[in-house]
């Protein structure tokens, strides 16, 4: 058994151990080396996803649902410490580890919706950045989902530069965002005392089924699969030593601590989502904010913020929407390898396997663009459908990361504690119970 551990094939082989680590300096420097595989992790708690659920939820009500965000956060960041752990404990990726565990069949049917996962977070990508490019150049939907068929070709150029590269402008268009939403939020004024009471508990988000659906949306879409097999392959790129538990027991406490710092970036963009959302239209139109299109044009004509600071908060939220859809762009695309690889070990060019993704999602989006014509509010709504489809697809990652992180034999002195066990299992039960619970109110809703 342990030899077939040890020759199963390399995760994302062109970048495991390509990349350099200190192990002699300072703290710091230390840490430095092993900062980049959190950020591409914190993309997928960024996307395009997760601004409408965020923004809605702060113009609806206000700041109560902040406390949300900062538990899911705080529940990211437990789960994506075990895939840190289960990748360089064991050497294997989640895909390669969910197969370690399941027969032939099943491990074919935990592939295939590991695949639909993907696709459905490209979908979100695709749709996000197309209309991002809508807005800023005005070129149409279709045209703008076929424009984003290059960016595979242009991840694949960056790549001959590096592991690092990729980290470094995931990075910038990360820090984008947030230098974005920084300003905005500091041009609408919120009030201080109320967007820290936001991050007290509230009965509402119990008792007011509307907060309730909103507060599950936005744990639903924080969490996503392809995150989990993302992680867990690209901590491999530092270049510890294999067969060294002290080296490996160093690699996990810096690679957690890249994750942690990360994350906190996502879980204050989220945050500054929701205080935009609720400082500029709480309790005003509130009904009218129901997609991309909507937001900007409420960004736009808003009041308060008049007419030439609105023209440019509109078009700041654009370029922060492109640059969100392009970072989530990088990491689907490289989640899709992993899957593939992981579970079929099948080795096919990158730019085959990578382009086959981008056009199974850019697929569904050019059919519903011809079918719906110019009608830009069904064009979002299947943004909400691969949203759905995310929460349903989830406990299908999650369960194998429990398993294979609470095996000894995988493990070894990595094992999963006691106390991450109870949580771990009690987030998986509830996840996977408001999962059910928000895919069936958003049926109603779109029904």
């Amino acid at each position: 058994m342990t030899n077939n551990i040890k020759m199963h094939n390399k995760s994302l082989e062109e970048i495991n151990n390509t990349v350099s680590i200190n192990t002699n300096g300072k703290f710091s420097q230390k840490l430095l080396s092993y900062l980049g595989p959190g950020l591409l992790v914190a993309v997928g708690y960024m996307d395009p996803g997760n601004w409408i659920t965020s923004m809605q939820g702060g113009a609806q009500f206000g700041y109560i649902l902040l406390f949300v965000i900062l538990l899911s956060s705080l529940s990211a960041m437990l789960l994506q410490s075990m895939t840190v752990r289960l990748g360089i404990a064991t050497g294997m990726d989640l895909a390669q580890a969910t197969k370690y565990y399941l027969n032939k069949p099943l491990s074919f049917v935990f592939w295939i919706i590991a695949e639909l996962a993907i696709i459905a977070t490209d979908i979100a990508e695709v749709i996000g950045s197309a209309i991002a490019l809508d807005l800023l150049f005005g070129i149409p939907l279709l045209v703008g989902a076929l424009i984003t068929v290059l960016d595979v070709f242009l991840l694949l150029f960056i790549m001959r530069f590096g592991f690092r590269k990729i980290e470094a402008i995931v990075g910038t268009l990360i820090f984008t965002v947030l230098v974005i939403f920084i300003f905005e939020v500091f041009i609408a004024s919120p009030h201080v005392n109320e967007v820290l009471s936001g991050f007290v508990p509230s009965k509402e988000i119990i008792t007011n089924n509307s907060a309730l659906f909103i507060a599950l949306g936005i744990i639903g879409a924080t969490i996503m699969p392809h995150n989990l097999y993302l992680h867990s392959s690209i901590v491999q790129s530092r270049m510890y030593d294999r067969n060294s538990l002290k080296s490996k027991a160093h690699a996990i406490k810096y690679a957690t601590m890249d994750s942690n710092i990360q994350l906190s970036i996502a879980f204050i963009i989220n945050c500054l989502l929701l205080v935009l959302g609720a400082a500029l239209f709480y309790g005003v139109n509130t009904d009218q904010l129901g997609g991309f299109y909507d937001l900007y044009h409420a960004l736009q004509n808003q009041p308060i913020l008049g007419a030439s600071m609105g023209a440019i908060m509109s078009t700041l939220f654009a370029i922060a929407l492109l640059a969100s859809g392009q970072n989530s762009t990088i990491t689907g695309t490289m989640a899709g390898q992993i899957v593939m690889e992981g579970f079929l070990h099948l080795k096919i060019p990158n730019w085959l396997r990578r382009l086959v993704t981008r056009l199974l999602a850019i697929l569904p989006i050019i059919f519903c663009i011809i079918i719906f014509k110019s009608d830009e509010a069904k064009i979002e709504q299947l943004l909400v459908f691969s949203q759905v489809f995310l929460s349903l697809a989830l406990p299908f990652s999650l369960i194998p990361l429990q398993l294979a992180t609470n095996n000894r034999y995988l493990m070894g002195q990595f094992k999963n504690r006691t106390w991450v066990n109870t949580i771990s299992w009690l987030l998986i039960i509830i996840l996977s119970l408001l999962n059910v619970y928000l895919i069936l109110e958003t049926f109603k809703e779109l029904m």
